[in-house]
């Protein structure tokens, strides 16, 4: 399980466990660096920090762990890690599901990362960031100035998509604050994935809407359990 920008182990709360009791699997989740109380950033972020992480960190962290073809679940910046994954080593993953992906960036996003770094400043969000990370400032600073700094309105993944091997669902809410169907549609047209529009729903299906989330998710780890039998 691959956390969102300013996500953690500890902020999935109870979904590691719902899925592996729904699917039957194993769960890894973890806190990448400078995410909870994993280590630090030591400096600012780059453009490409997701492309190191899903082509430096995730390989070396699935070896030491001895995880082959794993179905890798990512939330917003861990859907894109997952995509760049997928898309780097075709053979390496056995699925992917993605809630709340972004394969380029919107005005959308930028406009409410925008208003992310206002409610920082001017509200208790860094306090509410502390139960999650154990540098919060150093975590919200790291995720919130690389998607502000205007190098990154170029940063787009959609030349990975076409790499991608596996079966892919796709989970969006429909009124994510943070992206648009423009970004299920981008990845469905290039993969052939499975795209599920949620109603009443923002950036987070696993929170907003958890039981049509975990059934979808269990219906597509079955259907790849079953593909990997065949």
């Amino acid at each position: 399980m691959l956390h969102e920008g300013l996500g953690s182990l500890a902020l999935w709360k109870d979904v590691p466990q719902a899925v592996a009791e729904r699917t039957g699997s194993t769960v890894v989740a973890y806190s990448r660096y400078g995410h909870g109380a994993s280590e630090p950033l030591a400096a600012a972020q780059d453009v490409d920090y997701m492309h190191r992480e899903a082509q430096r960190t995730l390989p070396a962290l699935l070896e030491d762990l001895g995880i082959e073809r794993p179905v890798l679940l990512g939330h917003s910046d861990g859907a894109s890690i997952a995509v760049i994954f997928a898309g780097t080593y075709p053979d390496a993953a056995s699925g992917l599901i993605l809630e709340a992906p972004h394969v380029f960036v919107e005005d959308c996003s930028i406009e409410s990362i925008a208003k992310a770094k206002a409610a920082f400043a001017t509200t208790d969000l860094e306090r509410r960031l502390a139960r999650y990370h154990t540098d919060p400032a150093r975590t919200f600073r790291g995720w919130n100035d690389i998607w502000l700094d205007p190098r990154f309105r170029a940063w787009n993944i959609e030349e990975f998509l076409g790499r991608v091997r596996v079966p892919v669902l796709v989970i969006q809410g429909t009124g994510d604050e943070y992206g648009t169907a423009a970004q299920p549609a981008a990845i469905a047209a290039a993969t052939g994935a499975r795209v599920l529009l949620l109603e009443r729903c923002g950036h987070s299906p696993h929170r907003d809407r958890p039981g049509v989330t975990l059934r979808t998710i269990e219906a597509f780890v079955a259907e790849i359990r079953k593909m990997g039998a065949a």
